[in-house]
């Protein structure tokens, strides 16, 4: 065997354990994924719909909630759309459905005492972020939860 041969022979080789490994890895990522987390940032008030509606897309888009942990962190103006006083039935019914599919809505405690609304005053599903709302966010973020912010 010459040496141009033997020099084909340990490339050949080379390239088919580089193309198995590449094989093997591609199998590894057809393996069902853990369950993906995330957390939607909502503070303006004129973007609750759209947020809401994108929160519905995303339980669509990954085939429901069994594929999916949806926490939604509320500040500021827009804390004001979920107040059970000035709720239309339109959006009490929209947000009902959300938390059923398992939505888990918080609400900053320092705008609740800066709008002076009490939890029993909200949509019903809602927990407070006694500390705030950016620090629920960042605890969410540290135990692997994605951040959005549509």
């Amino acid at each position: 065997m010459n040496r141009r041969s033997m020099l084909w022979a340990a490339v050949s080789s080379i390239g088919a354990g580089l193309a198995g490994a590449r094989t093997a890895a591609a199998l590894a990522d057809e393996s069902p994924s853990p369950k993906l987390k995330v957390v939607y940032h909502l503070n303006d008030l004129d973007r609750v719909q759209f947020v809401l509606g994108n929160i519905q897309d995303h339980y669509d888009g990954v085939g429901g909630p069994d594929n999916v942990t949806i926490a939604l962190v509320i500040h500021g103006p827009a804390l004001r759309a979920f107040h059970l006083a000035s709720a239309n039935p339109d959006f009490t019914s929209r947000f009902s459905h959300l938390s059923k599919a398992g939505l888990q809505p918080a609400a900053c405690g320092n705008t609740m005492k800066a709008q002076n609304v009490r939890l029993a005053e909200l949509q019903p599903g809602f927990v407070s972020a006694d500390r705030g709302g950016v620090v629920l966010i960042a605890e969410l973020q540290s135990q692997g939860y994605l951040y959005l912010r549509p």
